[in-house]
């Protein structure tokens, strides 16, 4: 029992040690996890902010125009990125390839082992961001909102989940995962704020009643 508790108190040491130097404040951490979104009380705040109005048309929408799953380092796609975000000891071959790894789905509590199961969400679907104001941006604009990674906007989750929610919004469709709706709620609202993208007046009334209860 002694050997244990001096393990013990070493790792701690070391930790305490590593912690002074500031080494583990600078390395990499394993996030398995977008970004984090921002609090309720700012969400609600946001969506008292953005634009009510009709959802427009889907007219000229085409997913081409949205470049997406850009290089973001080397041979690394914004998805394989994500993928290894997202997932845990995540092994990526030569070509940035997830080959081994589990990733948890946060809108349906089910945990995958092949990348193939796994879809990455874009929570604002670009259909959907057509629609509330995308349709008047530029290519690169298009392309900077398809990948970005510093908002809560991509998220790896069950393919299948993925594609039943398709590009409807918060009033339309919500995580099956109740526990996980008022993060859900707080993304939708960072991400819209930040592209400053509108809602139709259903879709605020969701959000609305999902970030009360947060």
């Amino acid at each position: 029992m002694s050997g244990v508790y001096a393990r013990r108190i070493a790792v701690l040491a070391a930790s305490a040690a590593l912690t002074a130097t500031g080494v583990l404040a600078t390395a990499p951490a394993a996030q398995a996890a977008p970004p984090t979104p921002i609090s309720a009380s700012t969400a609600r705040t946001y969506l008292g902010q953005l634009t009510v109005r009709a959802e427009g048309s889907s007219t000229g929408y085409s997913r081409d125009l949205f470049p997406h799953w850009s290089t973001q380092s080397g041979t690394c796609n914004t998805r394989e990125v994500v993928l290894k975000r997202d997932g845990v000891n995540v092994v990526q071959d030569s070509g940035c390839a997830a080959v081994s790894g589990s990733w948890y789905s946060e809108y349906d509590g089910a945990t995958w082992y092949a990348a193939a199961d796994v879809d990455i969400d874009h929570v604002v679907a670009l259909s959907e961001a057509w629609r509330s104001g995308a349709s008047g941006w530029t290519t690169s604009q298009r392309q900077a909102f398809a990948n970005d990674l510093t908002r809560p906007q991509l998220i790896a989750v069950t393919d299948n989940v993925n594609q039943a929610k398709g590009d409807l919004d918060p009033a339309e469709w919500m995580p099956s995962r109740t526990a996980y709706r008022c993060t859900y709620a707080r993304m939708w609202v960072h991400v819209k704020h930040h592209w400053n993208l509108s809602v139709d007046s259903a879709e605020k009334s969701a959000l609305q009643f999902q970030l009360s209860g947060c």
